[in-house]
């Protein structure tokens, strides 16, 4: 697979699962922890594709969006 093509892949995955979130989150509480997962989903996508490019500046919100994620995963299965 040439990389350009995984590049753009990873970008839409990432940017579908993000969507897919504010989707959850827009359509309620009782969508609790798939908001979660989604946005989880979307930002390991977009982690990735920030190592493949070296944009240092979007790689510093995922690991903290990540971070974040990971939190909100724990809160979910407690």
């Amino acid at each position: 697979m040439k990389t350009n093509t995984i590049n753009e892949t990873l970008q839409w995955t990432g940017a579908v699962a993000i969507i897919l979130m504010h989707v959850f989150n827009a359509a309620g509480p009782q969508w609790y922890p798939y908001n979660v997962y989604a946005a989880f989903v979307g930002t390991v996508m977009f982690l990735t594709w920030t190592v493949r490019v070296r944009n240092l500046a979007q790689f510093t919100v995922n690991v903290v969006a990540l971070g974040i994620g990971v939190v909100g995963i724990w809160n979910s299965i407690q």
